[in-house]
């Protein structure tokens, strides 16, 4: 574990299908010191699942990186800690503001927003099940019930049972209604909710996200509260992260290109090809790679009609690379 390296001033935000160990592994070769969060894993899946280890094994040039989990079952989310905590990661975080209908059925996610006492109960079990922190991620409030007073009674809530770090998606979650991406876009942004909650808990460690996506907007943020949290934009433009260590955490980066980016991240998917993981799976992620490059578009439709063909492997991105007129 590498606590070390533990600052949250900019974080990579989880997201499902999109923050697994392959993205986590190329965005490190770009930033070194952004917090790197999982894709949320259920504690079903770790208890009960076949691919225990495939959700759960990450690469140590990851650190820092945290584990999501989703879960309302203390003893579960005790067990999934337990057995998580053996590889390594650097935090464990309570997902508390996932909208999507089958996070709803099964009474997890922005859900639990409505009963702050069993939150605090599961992160009390986490924390109790390791040394390795525990944190949170949550709405501002769901449906209806939005004001800054269902925030503020979950964060006195996990406050008594010791949580110090909170990380705000400053939109309420539509749980009828609203597919997951809706609930990324049309609930309106409320940053006056986080920003109050540090003024109010100026102890904790409050992270901000949703809708950031440039420095400007960063360092706007980051007057008021200790970091922000990016999502979706880093999918979208990876590369996006390359003043981060800089910029942020004060660290000398070296003079790194798209290209060369790319590069290494040949050998690690030649490595994995190896161990049996599908070309596909890596290769996907470089689609934003080039994102504001020339030959871009080209770029991303070489690989959207080739990475999935039996066989394929590196000379497809190596093709893709030479149609782009880019660093």
């Amino acid at each position: 574990m590498n606590t070390s390296l533990s600052s949250h001033k900019v974080c990579l935000a989880p997201m499902l299908d999109y923050t697994d160990r392959h993205f986590r592994y190329l965005l490190r070769l770009i930033t070194k010191k952004t917090f790197l969060y999982s894709e949320m894993v259920t504690t079903g899946a770790i208890l009960h699942g076949q691919h225990q280890q495939r959700y759960l094994q990450f690469s140590e040039a990851e650190h820092p990186v945290a584990l999501q989990l989703g879960g309302s079952n203390p003893v579960d989310l005790t067990k999934s800690c337990q057995i998580a905590a053996e590889h390594g990661y650097d935090e464990f975080n309570l997902n508390v503001g996932c909208p999507s209908p089958r996070v709803k059925s099964g009474a997890f996610g922005a859900v639990l927003m409505e009963q702050p006492d069993l939150v605090a109960n599961c992160l009390h079990a986490m924390k109790q099940a390791s040394d390795i922190p525990a944190t949170i991620k949550t709405r501002i409030g769901i449906d209806h019930n939005d004001d800054y007073q269902q925030l503020l009674a979950l964060v006195e809530a996990i406050v008594k049972v010791g949580i110090d770090t909170i990380i705000v998606h400053a939109r309420k979650a539509w749980l009828d209604g609203l597919s997951p991406k809706d609930n990324r876009e049309i609930p309106p942004l409320r940053y006056d909710y986080v920003y109050q909650l540090k003024k109010d808990f100026p102890e904790l460690t409050i992270i901000i996200n949703g809708g950031i996506k440039t420095y400007d907007e960063i360092d706007e943020h980051i007057k008021h509260v200790d970091g922000v949290m990016i999502g979706r934009e880093a999918y979208h433009n990876c590369f996006y992260f390359h003043q981060v260590d800089h910029r942020y955490y004060q660290q000398n980066q070296d003079n790194i290109t798209r290209k060369s980016v790319l590069k290494h991240y040949f050998e690690y998917i030649e490595k994995h090809l190896i161990d049996g993981v599908p070309f596909s799976h890596m290769a996907k992620h470089t689609l934003g790679l080039f994102h504001a490059c020339r030959g871009s578009r080209l770029y991303r439709r070489e690989l959207s009609e080739n990475i999935h063909k039996k066989g394929k492997g590196i000379e497809v991105l190596e093709h893709a690379m030479a149609m782009v007129n880019c660093d």
